[in-house]
């Protein structure tokens, strides 16, 4: 395999090497060069497990190497480029206020929105507008974790690649299929198309969540967390849902009103139907 592991550790924090990679942080130069920097033992390690293809580089302090020796191990075995370096230049590399002394490099893994309804999805989540990192990073978690079968971020939501969001998914970013910079109205028009139904996430929707419709294929469509949808995406869609709130609590955050919608929807789905989890 290739390694610098034989060779001297990278000591320098201000080296050439480590600035290329920490302007990643910068969503310009991601875009620049279709590479991201995956943060943390856990992001770091479903890259490495689930999509090596993906994988460029993998740094890892010294401290690393013996805390998390499976992540060396399986970078070895698939052949990955793995370097030591110092704590120090692993924290300049990344974006964390506090680094865990694995990084690694990637490239983008976003499929078009044809790619993914060509195989007649049965779940999907589509954040519109969604701009916080950790809420998108969450909604996708739960997306991977209730068995949804691809993630679409529109347009004007938060860059996918952003380090906080791809920290928050916690490794599921390698997990489940992602469509990215589409507009909202098309993904509802070509979700539509495919032969899918809509359902609008709306704290005043019409339809309670027990009752819609979710043993046909369909798409969650979840808004902005200060505004929710915009009207004409409301209107868009087969029809708006609401969570049912029992208690006095006016409402649930964007994170939390899709997992409970997802998960509504893993149970509605049909015994022996495997979602993206077994994939």
């Amino acid at each position: 395999m290739s390694t610098d592991r034989a060779r001297e550790p990278l000591t320098n924090p201000r080296a050439e090497r480590v600035r290329k990679v920490a302007a990643l942080a910068r969503r310009a130069v991601r875009v620049r060069e279709g590479r991201f920097l995956v943060e943390g033992p856990q992001g770091v390690r479903e890259a490495v497990r689930h999509r090596p293809d993906l994988v460029q580089d993998v740094y890892l302090d010294p401290d690393a190497v013996d805390r998390f020796p499976e992540i060396e191990q399986e970078a070895r075995a698939a052949g990955l480029y793995l370097h030591e370096a110092t704590r120090e230049v692993l924290a300049a590399m990344g974006d964390a206020a506090t680094s865990q002394g694995v990084v690694a490099v990637c490239r983008t893994l976003d499929v078009p929105l044809a790619e993914v309804l060509a195989v007649a999805p049965r779940t999907l989540a589509v954040l519109s507008h969604v701009r916080d990192p950790g809420n998108a990073g969450t909604v996708l978690r739960c997306a991977d974790a209730s068995g949804a079968d691809a993630v679409v971020l529109t347009e004007a939501s938060v860059d996918v690649y952003n380090p906080k969001v791809v920290r928050s998914t916690a490794g599921s970013l390698f997990h489940v299929p992602v469509v990215v910079g589409v507009a909202v109205e098309e993904v509802i028009a070509a979700a539509h198309e495919s032969g899918m139904i809509t359902h609008a996430a709306d704290g005043a929707g019409e339809v309670l969540l027990g009752e819609a419709d979710l043993g046909s294929r369909h798409a969650w469509v979840f808004g902005n967390e200060a505004w929710g949808l915009a009207p004409e995406v409301r209107a868009a869609c087969t029809d708006a849902v609401r969570v049912p709130i029992h208690g006095r609590a006016e409402s649930l955050n964007l994170a939390m009103a899709a997992t409970v919608c997802l998960y509504e929807s893993a149970r509605s789905r049909p015994v022996g139907r495997a979602g993206a989890g077994s994939r």
